[in-house]
């Protein structure tokens, strides 16, 4: 069951894509009664937030103290700069950090060794690995916890994330392991969807009907599996009628060794998430 308690001041520092995905989706939970911090580069990003309600956001080139006001002011900080510029946000918010602040790496690639190393033994440290579907609150967020961080931070930041979709609590060990599922597999799908369109226009379909078809295909499957007690496999084999038409595409399917390919996929995103978080 979801935690509806009310959140604490809440800063995120780095406001951008998934920064922006996280903030708007906290303002639509109304669960952030403590209000939230911001904090962009530009007057431009800064401005396009701050109409949100219980949202102050700070532009840093015209207020150059913005980050660590908002730190200073948080029970919960999210980092969601650029990976190559967290040492040095991290090394400039940690002495004004109180005692207790929990800080959240949404960052890809940084260790919590890395913040843990910086910020010191007063604040709880957490890595987090949200999905571009947090977008329109359908994300799945990776969580690991830093040698620091209790159940109690814990449950305070993911209470946060489930406002933009679904949680899972990993060791950081299988923080990368998990990004070349939920954080890359948007993609891998998008691609699917990609290459089913072109299958429909190449059955002689408009380029509009074929995306229509194929997007829509998809979307009510999901609909389908997430509304389904079944597992997809049983899903699956109530579509694929005995020697009808959908058996044999399924044979074609499966002798294109699908999960070797998704193996092969998967193992080639961890290796290069290893490589980043070597400086590679």
């Amino acid at each position: 069951m979801t935690d509806t308690r009310a959140l604490p001041p809440i800063a995120i520092l780095g406001a951008g894509s998934m920064g922006g995905a996280i903030l708007h989706g906290l303002v639509r939970s109304g669960l952030a009664e403590g209000g939230v911090t911001v904090t962009n580069r530009t007057a431009e990003k800064a401005a396009a937030l701050a109409a949100l309600e219980g949202v102050t956001s700070i532009a840093l080139e015209e207020r150059p103290a913005g980050n660590t006001d908002a730190a200073s002011s948080a029970d919960v900080v999210l980092i969601g700069v650029k990976p190559a510029m967290v040492p040095d946000l991290l090394r400039e918010i940690s002495p004004v950090l109180r005692p207790g602040t929990v800080v959240v790496s949404v960052a890809a690639g940084v260790t919590i060794a890395t913040f843990e190393s910086i910020l010191g033994d007063d604040v709880a440290v957490l890595r987090s690995m949200p999905n571009t579907p947090s977008l329109v609150g359908k994300g799945v967020t990776g969580l690991a916890a830093g040698t620091h961080a209790d159940a109690e931070a814990t449950a305070v930041v993911r209470r946060l994330f489930e406002t933009v979709g679904t949680v899972i609590e990993v060791p950081e060990a299988q923080i990368d392991p998990l990004s070349t599922i939920s954080g890359s597999g948007p993609a891998y799908f998008f691609l699917v969807v990609e290459e089913f369109t072109k299958a429909a226009i190449g059955q002689g379909f408009s380029e509009a009907d074929a995306r229509l078809m194929a997007e829509q295909t998809f979307i009510g499957a999901a609909a389908l599996l997430a509304a389904s007690e079944d597992d997809p496999a049983e899903l699956r084999r109530r579509v694929t009628s005995p020697k009808g038409t959908t058996e044999r595409a399924v044979a074609v399917l499966q002798e294109a060794r699908l999960d070797e390919t998704f193996a092969a996929a998967t193992a080639a995103a961890l290796a290069r998430a290893k490589e980043l978080a070597a400086g590679a």
